[in-house]
């Protein structure tokens, strides 16, 4: 039996993986309950997951709330996909954390892992991960807390170093990744295995094989198509100039290291854009009107259960059925990763049965992949101790060092910058001296 809990039920994740655990046989008893602080969201959602109980006859009591600590007592994995602030990607404060650095020929292209939009994510999320951790400490001290927060790394850090909270972090960069490989050398997914390890939304392909053979020669060939080449070209070129395909897209990837976004004139040859949000968040994520949402509701329309590549379920499910699971997940590294930091979090090969979660150990990784993940470490480390030390000038020093920030702009830019983004999120980082 299994007691869930997702907090932040209303983003994309509440109907995703309700569905996808309730694909699972071995999930199919205990409860769900779905938290989100919009009432409405929360409601609605719960009575989509209701509906599907009620399709599948299961014995699963779904339950609702605006406040976690109504229904984490008893929960044995909390889920976590919140927003602080506004919305994830429109309005403010993410707004302001594209547009302010913009001004100052900061381009970045998601600003949800690093660099500065990344950092004041840290700062404006952390305070509230922290608050979880300790409701869950308190209330269901053994849960574990499987985190789709971003940025991941630097959050999961964060709970790893400030809580006694068991925490792995999940994203889905390398089911889509892996994928798209065996979509650019041609080959059935199912003959596919590979072998991924780093940190997140910068973790590398060591292993990739096609029907038990090295599958990289057919990946360089692919590359020197221009059709394939010209759809993930900022991927491509640092399998071309490091040896190793990357896990996140080439826009991601391109605001990560220094070489892409520094110059418009680069641009164009790697198909990249400038990223320019909503000023205001309009209206709700979801239409809880829509006419297939109504009649599922009511149970007119039968809900195709079937489970995404999501890994939550899976954990889950390796747990409780005790069959295990392989996966990767965000971990404290704790000599994982040989040359990167101890304290960091690594994106690695883990696998879930009855016993919990288990991270597979690496070793070293190829000294050139190691550096450029530790050119995001390093950024990483600082907001983190920003965060949990309240002290804005390691936040102002995290964004300095920061690999892209650093390309375009003087350190006295960047002072001012960040200035600017602690005034505009003064309501939100208060807690900064």
């Amino acid at each position: 039996m299994a007691n869930v809990v997702i907090v932040g039920a209303g983003s994309g994740f509440g109907k995703r993986l309700s569905l996808d655990i309730l694909a699972h046989e071995a999930l199919r008893t205990g409860s769900i309950a779905l938290v989100d602080i919009n009432e409405e969201s929360a409601r609605h959602v719960a009575e989509w997951v209701q509906a599907l109980v009620r399709q599948l006859g299961a014995p699963v009591e779904v339950r609702w709330a605006t406040d976690r600590r109504r229904v984490l007592p008893g929960a044995d994995y909390v889920v976590v996909a919140i927003a602080v602030g506004g919305r994830a990607y429109a309005g403010s404060p993410y707004y302001e954390e594209v547009m302010i650095p913009a001004e100052y020929g900061v381009e970045q292209s998601v600003a949800d892992t690093v660099g500065v939009g990344g950092v004041f994510r840290t700062l404006r999320t952390a305070p509230e991960m922290l608050r979880i951790c300790r409701d869950m400490e308190e209330l269901c001290p053994d849960a574990l807390l499987i985190n789709y927060t971003n940025p991941m790394a630097m959050l999961c850090w964060a709970m790893n170093e400030a809580t006694g909270i068991e925490v792995v972090g999940l994203c889905h960069s390398v089911q889509g990744t892996s994928e798209q490989l065996a979509h650019y050398i041609n080959k059935p997914y199912g003959e596919m295995r590979f072998w991924v390890a780093g940190i997140n939304h910068m973790a590398w392909f060591l292993q990739l094989e096609w029907n038990g053979e090295d599958a990289y020669p057919l990946l360089f060939e692919a590359a020197e198509n221009p059709e394939i080449r010209a759809k993930d070209p900022v991927r491509f070129e640092i399998l071309r100039q490091f040896g190793c395909f990357v896990t996140e897209s080439s826009t991601h990837m391109s605001e990560y290291v220094p070489y892409f976004r520094k110059r418009r004139d680069l641009w164009e040859p790697f198909g990249l854009k400038e990223r320019r949000p909503a000023k205001e968040a309009a209206g709700s994520r979801w239409d809880w009107q829509a006419p297939d949402f109504l009649a599922q509701v009511r149970g007119e329309k039968p809900i195709e259960v079937k489970a995404s590549h999501e890994y939550a379920s899976g954990i889950m499910n390796g747990i409780e059925s005790g069959v295990p699971f392989r996966f990767n997940g965000n971990v404290a590294n704790e000599g994982i990763i040989t040359n990167l930091p101890a304290e960091c979090v690594v994106e690695v090969p883990c696998f879930a049965d009855r016993e919990g979660v288990h991270p597979c150990v690496i070793g070293e990784l190829p000294t050139q992949l190691a550096a450029l993940n530790l050119s995001n470490i390093a950024v990483q480390d600082l907001t983190v101790q920003a965060a949990l030390e309240g002290d804005r000038e390691k936040a102002v020093h995290a964004c300095m060092l920061d690999p892209l920030t650093a390309a375009v702009c003087s350190l006295a830019e960047i002072r001012t910058m960040c200035d600017r983004l602690f005034e505009a999120e003064k309501h939100l980082l208060g807690y900064l001296e």
